[in-house]
Parts: C-alpha cells; sequence; structure tokens
C-alpha cells in the first residue's frame, strides 16, 4: 500500500462568509495531493500526458465530517490501496490543525489511449513505481 502527505493552507477565495472552504474546492484540495504523491514516487501526470495517457476522473465521492476554515493547515493522507490497472483509485483522509478527521474522500481515475480515446491499462512506469509498495 502506498501512502503519501501532503499540506494546504486554506486560502480566503476558498471559503464562503463565514470562513467555510466551500464544498466544491475539496476536489481542487484532492487533485493537488494526487499530484503530489504521484510527484512524491517520480511521476507526473504531465509525463503520463506527453506519453500519450490520461487520467480522467471517472467517480469523485467525499464525505464531510468537520468544516474547514480559512488560513487551517490541512494534511491530506493519500493512499493506494492496489495496484492500478485500468483503473486506479485515491483514497484520501484530510485532517485540520487539531489533527481531527474532516474529510474522508475516493477519486477514481482510468487510463485513456489519447490517440484512439479507448481504455488501457495503465502505464507500466506508474505501476512499476508503485509495485515496491505491494510487495510483503
Amino acid at each position: 500500500m502506498f501512502t503519501s502527505k501532503t499540506t494546504i493552507r486554506v486560502r480566503y477565495a476558498e471559503t464562503d462568509k463565514m470562513g467555510v472552504v466551500y464544498h466544491g474546492n475539496y476536489a481542487q484540495y484532492l487533485e493537488v495531493a494526487r499530484t503530489e504523491a504521484l510527484r512524491q514516487i517520480g511521476l507526473s501526470y504531465k509525463s503520463f500526458e506527453d506519453n500519450g495517457i490520461m487520467m480522467p476522473v471517472l467517480n469523485l465521492q467525499c464525505k464531510y465530517l468537520k468544516s474547514a476554515y480559512y488560513d487551517d493547515e490541512l494534511t491530506i493522507i493519500t493512499t493506494i490501496k492496489e495496484l492500478p490497472r485500468v483503473r486506479i483509485h485515491f483514497y484520501y483522509e484530510i485532517y485540520n490543525p487539531n489533527n481531527e478527521l474532516i474529510t474522508k474522500a475516493e477519486v477514481e481515475l482510468v487510463n485513456v489511449d489519447m490517440k484512439t480515446n479507448k481504455l488501457t491499462m495503465a502505464p507500466a512506469v506508474l505501476i512499476d513505481a508503485l509495485k515496491p509498495y505491494f510487495t510483503t
């Protein structure tokens, strides 16, 4: 299982009049955490796209447990629980500055060949980078 940690500080523009993070901004937080998780294993979305693979989001689910507020430093734990195939699942836990779990989320992406616009297996480079985290 692969796990990474990313921190994000809530910006004023991401909140409503009460200083609470607008729920739609969580998708962006998850994308930042997902991108940083891939960077931690030496990969990037750009490299996938440069090699003809795009990874659109198929499904996004969030469970909001507590609010996040302006200027909070949020910690996002991103986990990949299984090696990707055609689909890759990212699981998230977001914690506030008091280390309280405030959001749980899951994002499912698919691998698409940019030339054919059809589903394809995950790039070998991604599988190879993740394999060491799944050996027992």
